[in-house]
């Protein structure tokens, strides 16, 4: 047995699961990103890109944090909002430790009823308000933090900015002690459960996220239909559904060139995360009623 494996086995290593809650753009995936130290669940400057729950892992010499990234909580009709239910529902059923994710001087309707999701689960509560590093008036924290300690039986309340290493540290110092003490679940070099197919289809997404309007990702979803490993490079490819024909000529842009936009920029993220030469080919597809299509929601990883 190694020293590594000794220490994640004494009496002394914390294990388990952490879900992150919070509203739409309050920065949780961000956040989970920096502690784990690599980029796992898509970031963009619009609300709930994250549509699945994705598995961040934190290991340490103290101790294994398993993060969950949920949707977020929201309501709605379509067949794809009630996968984003059952996902933030499961992640509070299988987690340890729930977190409320808040954006620094604000509370608003979304808020709360994140909060009352992480009640109703009887978990132990640990409020992050991130973004501090946008208020310049620091003084103006300390009443907002006060009144936060007021709204639930918080184990601590910690603010941070997500993008900083030493706020990272700091608040992993104060997660991991939080945890039952068990051993280390996935090997330490590990640091999500999703395969490079997921994570291909995500970073589509991020990019149609990221050169489109602020309406029309949202009708959007990324289907992995090949995905092979050829003399080094990685072969994939993809096809982007959207729900009306206008739409499908917006992704396309003129001459097909928002589409190459789009696939040149997610190449080059696949070819960092995976150190290995991408080609990557991308297809549009309109389907109307995809949202509620359970083939394509099949096929999209998410389950009846």
């Amino acid at each position: 047995m190694s020293e590594n494996d000794s220490v994640a086995t004494g009496n002394h290593y914390r294990s388990g699961y952490v879900a992150l809650l919070g509203r739409p753009n309050v920065g949780k995936s961000t956040l989970l990103n920096h502690l784990v130290g690599q980029k796992i669940s898509i970031t963009a400057p619009r609300p709930q890109t994250t549509r699945d729950q994705i598995l961040g892992i934190l290991t340490r010499p103290d101790g294994q944090a398993l993060f969950l990234d949920t949707p977020g909580v929201h309501s709605g009709y379509r067949s794809l909002n009630r996968h984003l239910l059952r996902a933030t529902r499961g992640a509070l059923e299988s987690a340890d430790l729930g977190v409320l994710v808040l954006e620094a001087m604000l509370w608003m309707e979304d808020d709360e009823e994140a909060l009352r999701w992480l009640q109703r689960s009887g978990l132990p509560l640990l409020a992050v308000v991130n973004k501090i590093d946008k208020i310049k008036a620091k003084e103006r924290l300390f009443p907002y933090l006060q009144r936060l300690t007021e709204r639930a039986n918080f184990v601590a309340v910690v603010p941070v900015s997500a993008r900083k290493t030493g706020d990272m540290e700091k608040l992993a110092d104060i997660l991991i002690p939080l945890l039952p003490a068990a051993p280390a679940i996935f090997p330490e070099d590990q640091v999500t459960d999703r395969h490079l197919r997921f994570m291909a289809a995500e970073i589509v997404r991020e990019q149609i996220f990221r050169q489109l309007g602020a309406e029309l990702p949202y009708d959007t979803a990324v289907a992995i239909d090949s995905y092979q490993i050829e003399n080094g490079q990685q072969r994939i490819e993809a096809t982007i559904y959207c729900r009306k024909p206008g739409q499908k000529a917006i992704i396309l842009g003129e001459g097909g060139g928002r589409l190459r936009m789009i696939g040149s920029r997610a190449r080059e993220a696949l070819q960092q995360l995976t150190e290995e030469r991408v080609w990557l080919g991308l297809w549009v597809k309109q389907k109307e009623q995809w949202t509620e299509d359970t083939h394509i929601l099949r096929e999209l990883g998410y389950d009846d």
